[in-house]
C-alpha cells in the first residue's frame, strides 16, 4: 500500500490527476482524467522529499526508480508551473545553493559541464554548437537556421561596421565571433574558462583563415580591468548565469571598464521574475554555482555604471523550442550517448532538457536581451531593429 505522504505530497505538487503504479498496486490520485501514470519501482526517502522535491524526484529518475506512461516532456510539463511548492531545505542545503565565487571554483564548475567533451554536444547541437537560445524567425525553421538567426539578431542589434572591435565575453565554440568577422570584418576577441570550449574555436579560426581578425583567451572575465582591452562593442551570451548573485556588479564593471565611450553592449541570459538561489537538483548535476538573475536586478545595476536600457527582449518561447530541438537530437543519439556516457548520465541529461523546457515553457525562467549603451549614443538609428 501506497505511503499516505507520499499520496498527499505528489497530489499537492501536480495539479492534474495520474496514477500511481507499483509493481502490485495501482491507484488513482486527484479528480478528472487521468493524465498519465508514475511507475514507483522503489519507495522514495520522505526526509529526501521534505528537503528537496527535485533532488529527490530527480535522482529517482536518475537511477530508475521512476519511470512515466508518456513522453517525458509532456509529464513535466503538466506541472513544472507548480515549482514553488517544491521542498527545498536551504539551511541542510547550504553548500549546493551557495557555493564559492572564487576565480578557481567558477572554472572548476564551468569545467564541469562545458568540458564534457566536444564529441558528446556535437551529438545534438546544431553545425554551429550554439548552446543557448535560437531565434525562430520563422514556423518552420530547422534549428540550425534558428541558432543563425540568433546569431544575426544579436549582431544587427550591436550595430557593427566594419574595423569594429566586438569582445565576446563566455564566447562557447566560437560561432557569433565567426560569423561576426565574415560579414562585418569586425576585429573580434573571445574569452573562456572551457580548454574544450577554446580549443574547438581555435580550430574554427585557423579553419576560416581568420587569423587577423579574431583571438581566443582562456580569461576569466574579472581579469578584463587588469588588460588595456579596449572595445566599441561587448556581448555576453548566456554566460551571466555562471557569475553568483555577488559578482553581478563586479561583471557589469569589468564590461564599463572595457567598453568605449558609447560603445554598446548585449547581454542575453536567462532571466526569473524574482531572485533565487536556483534548483538544487540543476545546481548539483547539470550547472554547479549556476544562479539565475531576475531581470529586475539586472536592470537595477545597469545605471550605476552608465549604462542606458535601449532594447529589452523576450526570447522565453524561442528557447523552449530550442530545448525541444536540442532534446530532440538528443533522443536520436540516444544508443551512443548510453555507450559513451552511460545510462544513468543520459537519464540525468534528458531529465534535464524535458525539465527545461518545461520550466521555459510555463514562464518560471525567461530569456531576455538587453541591449544597452554607455552613455547616450545619439548616433543610432531611432527605430527599433525587428
Amino acid at each position: 500500500m501506497f505511503d499516505k505522504f507520499f499520496i498527499d505530497y505528489l497530489s499537492n505538487i501536480i495539479p492534474v490527476a495520474f496514477n500511481l503504479q507499483s509493481e502490485n498496486e495501482t491507484k488513482k490520485i486527484g479528480s478528472g482524467e487521468v493524465k498519465f501514470t508514475v511507475i514507483l519501482k522503489k519507495p522514495i526517502s520522505k526526509s529526501e522529499l521534505i528537503t528537496s522535491t527535485s533532488l529527490a524526484l530527480g535522482e529517482a529518475y536518475m537511477r530508475g526508480d521512476i519511470e512515466v506512461d508518456r513522453d517525458l516532456y509532456e509529464v513535466l510539463n503538466l506541472f513544472m508551473g507548480e515549482m514553488g511548492k517544491f521542498s527545498t531545505n536551504k539551511s541542510k542545503l547550504r553548500s549546493l545553493l551557495y557555493s564559492a565565487t572564487s576565480k578557481a571554483n567558477q572554472k572548476k564548475e564551468v569545467s564541469s559541464h562545458y568540458d564534457i567533451g566536444n564529441d558528446f554536444y556535437k551529438l545534438w547541437l546544431d553545425e554551429t554548437m550554439s548552446y543557448s537560445c535560437g531565434y525562430f524567425r520563422e514556423e518552420n525553421n530547422t534549428l540550425y537556421e534558428a541558432q543563425m538567426n540568433k546569431i544575426h539578431h544579436i549582431l544587427e542589434k550591436l550595430h557593427l561596421k566594419p574595423g569594429m572591435s566586438l569582445l565576446d565575453i563566455g564566447c562557447g565554440w566560437g560561432a557569433l565571433l565567426i560569423e561576426a568577422a565574415k560579414k562585418y570584418q569586425v576585429k573580434g576577441t573571445g574569452i573562456t574558462l572551457s580548454q574544450e570550449q577554446y580549443n574547438k574555436f581555435k580550430e574554427g579560426i585557423q579553419e576560416e583563415k581568420l587569423e587577423e581578425l579574431l583571438n581566443v583567451q582562456i580569461m576569466d572575465y574579472r581579469d578584463l580591468s587588469n588588460t588595456d582591452l579596449e572595445f566599441d562593442r561587448v556581448v555576453s551570451v548566456g554566460m551571466l548565469e555562471h557569475v553568483g548573485r555577488d559578482n553581478y556588479d563586479l561583471f557589469i564593471k569589468n564590461v564599463h571598464n572595457v567598453l568605449k565611450e558609447k560603445g554598446l553592449f548585449l547581454l542575453h541570459s536567462i532571466t526569473a521574475l524574482k531572485e533565487h538561489p536556483g534548483d538544487a537538483w540543476i545546481k548539483k548535476y547539470i550547472f554547479p554555482g549556476g544562479t539565475i538573475p531576475s531581470l529586475r536586478e539586472l536592470v537595477q545595476i545597469l545605471p550605476e555604471h552608465q549604462f542606458y536600457a535601449l532594447d529589452i527582449e523576450s526570447l522565453r518561447r524561442h528557447y523552449n523550442r530550442t530545448l525541444l530541438c536540442w532534446r530532440s537530437r538528443f533522443l536520436e543519439h540516444r544508443e551512443e550517448i548510453v555507450t559513451m556516457m552511460g545510462e544513468e548520465f543520459t537519464r540525468m541529461w534528458e531529465l534535464y532538457l524535458s525539465s527545461c523546457a518545461a520550466t521555459f515553457n510555463n514562464g518560471i525562467i525567461d530569456l531576455h536581451q538587453i541591449l544597452v549603451s554607455k552613455g547616450i549614443a545619439n548616433n543610432l538609428p531611432m527605430t527599433r531593429v525587428v
